[in-house]
């Protein structure tokens, strides 16, 4: 339980960012998806569409460590794979 007043206002702000990160980590889950889901439907510039809004996202959110750098960079590197097989 916090004590002091600054450490009470802590837990507060931690809440409020551990709901902003988890929604965040949600919106790049679900264009990651979006973008595996084109691909499999073959259609490319669909693909590519996602793909773009996809690593500006991964891009963003690695830089605030929000994500690892290194997951950015798998996540980028498997859908740029994919894309480019089509």
């Amino acid at each position: 339980m916090a004590n002091t007043k600054s450490s009470k206002k802590r837990v507060i702000i931690n809440q409020l960012r551990n709901k902003i990160n988890t929604s965040k980590k949600s919106k790049l889950k679900t264009y990651i998806k979006k973008t595996k889901l084109a691909v499999k439907n073959k259609d490319q510039k669909l693909a590519i569409q996602y793909y773009c809004i996809t690593q500006s996202l991964l891009d963003k959110y690695a830089s605030k460590n929000i994500i690892h750098i290194n997951k950015s960079s798998r996540y980028k590197a498997l859908l740029s794979k994919l894309i480019n097989n089509l």
